[in-house]
């Protein structure tokens, strides 16, 4: 098997597996193949150095990435053809201090309501808080779907709004989105691109992350301009939300004037031996207790319903009772 079949046969057992990431991590003489799906990071194979170089010269190639360059970080772009769809790589190399390249690469997927979900009433009710104006904030660790669920909520509206994407990276592909990539080398930042986007005076906006001080005004700025922005932050909790967007020096004031929900999910196992997502939601009377600073009893009581209906073991009440 040539080094270009079995990059290609890697890759396709990866998108069949609906991977998020693919780790190449070397580790003594040998490389870890780990694996990211949605319940977490799995050993996949073992491999040793000799095998992997040509293996990551070829990824590299590929996505146009120089093939000399092996300290420095590095990061690239193809694309995979399947049998029913296009599968969007990007990938990122760095050397560590022995100058052993690791390679990550993301696979972005076309969108697919393929999630289930704990109490399918939870997303009747998002849906139904998207015909609001103002900022919905979804939040979760990584892995936890919360992007895929913007997609879907942005997605129910698209027929009859324009939606417009501002992300960095894009992460899922939609072609009823105008998507723009932030690109900081070229001055496209979240704060540029928002200026331009206006313009096309969209109805929706999607905000990739808020990470940072720039990315939460841009979207507390969009949002006060009187449209419907979908962004995601990374917490802990639904009401951790609040403290991390007054952490980027945004004013509870105004975040009261501009917040609508905010959304704290996660994947759990269930009995079925499925996955399927609980929610945590906050929104109107729920939400303005926590911004009053009452904690609302929220997800121990979904996880205890969820078990109280034999949709979840005792085990997984235990494992995700802080969030």
């Amino acid at each position: 098997m040539s080094v270009e079949e079995q990059a290609t046969k890697i890759l396709r057992m990866a998108v069949e597996q609906r991977l998020t990431d693919l780790y190449f991590l070397p580790v003594g003489q040998q490389y870890q193949i780990k694996k990211r799906t949605s319940t977490g990071i799995e050993l996949w194979q073992m491999m040793t150095r000799t095998e992997v170089k040509p293996l990551l010269n070829h990824l590299k190639y590929s996505a146009k990435m120089s093939l000399s360059e092996t300290r420095r970080p590095q990061l690239g772009a193809r694309t995979l053809k399947m049998a029913d769809s296009t599968v969007f790589l990007r990938l990122s190399t760095v050397g560590n201090f022995e100058n052993l390249e690791s390679m990550v690469i993301r696979f972005i997927y076309a969108y697919a309501d393929t999630n289930q979900f704990i109490f399918p009433q939870q997303l009747t009710q998002l849906q139904q808080l998207s015909q609001q104006r103002g900022l919905m904030l979804f939040a979760g660790p990584t892995g936890s779907g919360k992007t895929t669920t913007l997609y879907r909520i942005a997605r129910q509206n698209a027929q009859e709004k324009i939606v417009m994407a501002i992300e960095d990276p894009i992460e899922i592909y939609e072609n009823n989105f105008l998507q723009l990539q932030v690109n900081e080398q070229a001055n496209m930042t979240y704060a540029e691109l928002l200026k331009v986007s206006l313009r096309h005076r969209p109805d929706i906006f999607i905000i990739g992350e808020i990470r940072d001080e720039q990315t939460a005004a841009a979207a507390i700025r969009a949002a006060l301009s009187g449209h419907l922005v979908l962004s995601t932050v990374h917490a802990r909790s639904a009401t951790g939300v609040i403290k991390r967007l007054t952490d980027f020096k945004i004013d509870q004031e105004t975040l009261k004037d501009c917040l609508t929900s905010v959304c704290y999910q996660r994947i759990l196992p269930t009995e079925k031996k499925q996955a399927a997502i609980l929610f945590d939601l906050l929104s109107n009377q729920i939400l303005a207790a926590a911004f009053n600073g009452k904690t609302p009893a929220g997800w121990p009581k979904l996880l205890e319903q969820a078990w109280q209906d034999g949709i979840i073991s005792s085990e997984t009440v235990k494992a995700y009772q802080n969030g």
